[in-house]
């Protein structure tokens, strides 16, 4: 098969930006731009201020060139767009494009600008395979959050009925006590709380425990439980896509092999003849 100029640049492009060094080095530039993102909350001197403009222009300018250099290395440029994480990292970088001053979108400049550390994410496998699950996990993990939420609800509402006496601030109303119940899951000061209510209900102890061990440790690892099944899903079925894509080259390896044996073979019945 003859290799035109064109698929010899796309192979170029293919192996550079699919590299190992190109990968850590853009790992690298989001690196410093971060640092430069969180340099610049700083009181600098103008000198450095400076730098770290002329600094994040050349991250952003590195930023456009790795984005375009990953859209050439499509054969189907269509399937850039199909993948989300490719359309993430455009939106990033081209809202990097932005200029930062002298405009009434300063703030959303500066959001992206902050965002583009985030791109880690879409560079390293294993984080977006994490994020994948987390977003896969929030249709189940939203009904655990339903049954919280009437847990909270319910306890709330005895909080308001039986406590509202002992501290109004507390649990005045439903709204309140619904917050107080959050401050004793989060275990901040709660045993304050619970000894307050202690002294004029002197079982009222059960209330608390009883809420806590639904809260903090039920709910709690069935919240774990959903992204771990998730998570191991996930793993399960990127073991399973490289078996597919190793077993799909192998297959292609022999094909093509298969057909140099023939045209080898046919040479050699011509030269017989």
């Amino acid at each position: 098969m003859e290799v035109t100029p064109s698929n010899s640049f796309l192979g170029l492009v293919k192996r550079v930006e699919r590299s190992v060094w190109f990968q850590g080095f853009i790992i690298s530039i989001i690196i410093i731009a971060a640092l430069t993102v969180g340099a610049k909350t700083y009181s600098l001197p103008y000198e450095v201020e400076l730098v770290i403009n002329y600094l994040d222009t050349a991250i952003t300018v590195f930023f456009l060139v790795e984005i375009v250099l990953r859209f050439i290395s499509y054969e189907k440029k269509s399937a850039f767009f199909k993948d989300p994480w490719n359309v993430f990292d455009m939106v990033i970088v081209v809202g990097s494009l932005m200029p930062i001053s002298d405009t009434d979108m300063i703030l959303v400049a500066r959001l992206l600008r902050v965002f583009r550390v985030l791109r880690l994410v879409s560079i390293i496998p294993d984080l977006r395979v994490l994020i994948n699950a987390l977003l896969k996990a929030i249709p189940k993990m939203g009904y655990i959050a339903l049954l919280m939420f009437i847990i909270f609800y319910l306890f709330a509402a005895v909080g308001s009925i039986f406590f509202e006496t002992v501290n109004e601030t507390l649990w005045g109303d439903i709204a309140i006590s619904m917050l107080t119940l959050f401050r004793v899951a989060t275990f901040e000061d709660w045993t304050d709380v619970m000894y307050e209510t202690m002294a004029v209900y002197p079982f009222s102890w059960i209330f608390y425990v009883v809420f806590i061990f639904l809260t903090a440790f039920v709910f709690l690892n069935m919240m774990v439980g959903v992204v771990l099944d998730v998570m191991t899903q996930e793993t399960s079925a990127k073991e399973h896509q490289e078996q597919e894509d190793n077993h799909q080259a192998l297959v292609n390896q022999i094909s093509e092999l298969q057909k140099q044996v023939q045209a080898l073979s046919d040479k050699l019945d011509k030269g017989q003849d």
